[in-house]
């Protein structure tokens, strides 16, 4: 009905004319004393044909506007099938829009461009800083003193931050690759602890870990990023204390720690890109981006990341995993 209304009132102008030259005819024949029957009659067998007539439009007005109402949809290729214009204006707006499609799809090309060249630029770039880290390592490997140390768990920082870089390029790239496999939970789990072992030890910060029972199917190379972003966050805001890994339910795997905890009014938002909250204001180094990988990342797993919290007592993130849960034929 609204469709209707729209066009009686795109159509007033011509139906306010017929009225008007029929109040015209009809005050001539009755000034002149002629006989108002000679003018009613073709006044109403030209209201019949009109109205025939605007049925007809009507009906071709309604089929253009279903066409032109799904052209929010349509891509590059569709429109070509524009109904065909009937007025200057409808060829007019069918110019527009064909031109601004291709101005669209030249910009959209323009923008995949750049895009590609700097994640492949970027991509190089990490892999090129992949050596020299790799060489320091390796000179540092003969020495064993506070300051090798030291410089060696700054070097493990480093490494991090380069493959936060590699997985921040890879999240929205269609050669993103997840393999998804049988995987064992105390190994991974493992694996990503055994690179922390010297923080811990520096830190003197105790580890409560008993042996995780559960196998999942995942892509072990995500998994382990997320748990080592977990790990790395603990340890960063965990000045003493402990840090405890387990199993809250079977598969439901937890990460706390005894930390200075979120703030109430920040927990919901630690999952958005780059908001840091109260612990980013104390510590200037924080990018908020640690996190918002984990989430992505956990999102492209069927992970679901839950963070529980209380200012100055610790922090709890746990994964659940149980959505992979093996069924048994």
């Amino acid at each position: 009905m609204k469709l209707f209304f729209a066009y009686l009132r795109q159509r007033a102008a011509v139906i306010i004319a017929f009225l008007l030259f029929f109040a015209i005819f009809a005050v001539s024949f009755i000034l002149y004393h002629l006989p108002l029957q000679a003018v009613l009659y073709p006044a109403l067998l030209c209201a019949v044909l009109g109205i025939v007539f605007m049925i007809f439009d009507y009906l071709k007005v309604w089929k253009n506007h279903k066409i032109l109402t799904s052209a929010a949809n349509f891509t590059e290729e569709m429109i070509a099938s524009l109904p065909p214009h009937i007025t200057i204006n409808e060829k007019d707006y069918q110019d527009i829009i064909i031109k601004l499609v291709e101005e669209i799809a030249q910009l959209q090309n323009s923008f995949l461009v750049r895009y590609r060249d700097t994640v492949d630029y970027y991509t190089f770039w990490v892999h090129q800083i992949k050596t020299p880290i790799a060489s320091m390592r390796l000179t540092l490997e003969n020495e064993d003193s506070p300051l090798s140390r030291k410089l060696n768990q700054q070097l493990f920082r480093i490494e991090q931050y380069v493959e936060m870089v590699l997985a921040y390029l890879r999240l929205d790239s269609s050669s993103t690759d997840y393999v998804f496999k049988e995987h064992d939970i105390d190994a991974v789990v493992k694996q990503a602890v055994k690179k922390f072992a010297s923080e811990f030890i520096n830190e003197k910060i105790t580890l409560e870990y008993a042996t995780l029972q559960g196998k999942v199917i995942t892509d072990d190379k995500w998994l382990s990023f997320v748990i080592e972003q977990i790990l790395s966050n603990s340890l960063k805001y965990t000045k003493e204390g402990k840090i405890r890994i387990y199993m809250k339910e079977p598969l439901l795997l937890c990460i706390e720690d005894t930390g200075i905890g979120i703030a109430p009014q920040d927990l919901p938002r630690i999952f958005e890109k780059g908001y840091t909250g109260l612990n980013g204001r104390t510590d200037k180094k924080a990018s908020g981006i640690g996190l918002y990988l984990c989430k992505r990342i956990c999102d492209n797993l069927g992970v679901k990341i839950t963070a529980y919290s209380q200012l100055d007592k610790g922090t709890a993130i746990c994964l659940d995993l149980r959505q992979y849960e093996l069924k048994k034929d």
